[in-house]
């Protein structure tokens, strides 16, 4: 069982995006928290990561591990491509 509610989770998560937000806007990118559910953080990319070929590494490698080092090694990252949102139930 996780040991966060995906409210106590929200603050915590905001913060790890800011810390790595400078280094996607420096190659044109951005990304955007659309939610957490069940301990998985919903982001977009945006801008120039949006169609990176790279991008998947950029979730996996900078973003999701960050998240895993500074909140919990269980939680995970789900890039919603644009215009999937309801897909995703958030």
């Amino acid at each position: 069982m996780f040991p966060f509610s995906d409210e106590e989770l929200q603050s915590p998560v905001e913060m790890v995006i800011q810390k790595v937000r400078p280094t996607l806007t420096l190659d044109g990118g951005d990304i955007t928290l659309l939610g957490i559910k069940d301990s998985r953080v919903y982001v977009r990319l945006e801008g120039a990561c949006k169609g990176c070929p790279s991008s998947a590494n950029t979730l996996k490698y900078a973003i999701e591990n960050r998240l895993k080092e500074e909140i919990h090694p269980d939680i995970s990252i789900v890039n919603v491509p644009h215009g999937e949102e309801s897909q995703f139930h958030l």
